[in-house]
């Protein structure tokens, strides 16, 4: 089987067309680059769309949901693998065990979240596993502004820089997932 990476991504309806195309070509990417995908295990937005190209380009979809969410017909019933859990930490925790490494493509609150406590994994010494932020179009140029500038004011070390990876383009996304960059922590998570 592939290895896995695990992509998160906005489940929203009512995002402009570019942005599931976008995550259309990342999944169609994915299987031609070797990956198969552990996900959110939803089947709208982003995360639908990602997931039907994986799965149409011959990929291994693995869907992670919580029952409150699949009760409510959003769960990927078509995935070659639909694990229910109980909660939403529960699927984070599931997900950050299958994934090889990890992918952040457009998304809201949900996505942010996730993305930073993978982060904070690898901050603190607990995760060695790559990380890529994909910022299709300039979107996460807010937050990357924002990122060094905690590096700036000390709220996090300066040379944090290597927690992640950023790809402006989907070609650029599979070169930084060849393995997680050497990141030292500080003295007191060694």
């Amino acid at each position: 089987m592939a290895k896995l990476l695990c992509v998160y991504c906005s489940a929203s309806r009512h995002l402009d067309e570019r942005y599931y195309r976008g995550a259309a070509e990342v999944g169609r990417a994915m299987v031609a680059h070797g990956w198969g995908l552990v996900y959110g295990g939803g089947n709208i937005g982003m995360m639908g769309s990602v997931a039907q190209a994986v799965r149409e380009a011959g990929g291994h979809v693995v869907g992670v949901i919580p029952e409150f969410m699949r009760v409510r017909e959003l769960a990927n019933e078509q995935a070659d693998e639909l694990i229910v859990v109980e909660s939403m930490r529960e699927r984070k925790r599931v997900m950050e065990e299958r994934a090889a490494a990890f992918l952040a493509l457009p998304g809201g609150i949900g996505t942010l979240e996730e993305l930073t406590e993978i982060l904070t994994l690898r901050y603190i010494n607990r995760l060695e596993k790559p990380v890529v932020i994909h910022n299709q179009d300039g979107f996460y140029e807010d937050l990357l502004r924002f990122f060094d500038r905690l590096g700036r004011e000390r709220f996090k070390s300066v040379g944090a820089q290597p927690l992640y990876g950023v790809a402006s383009a989907v070609d650029d996304i599979w070169p930084l997932l060849g393995g997680a960059d050497r990141f030292e922590a500080d003295p007191i998570w060694r």
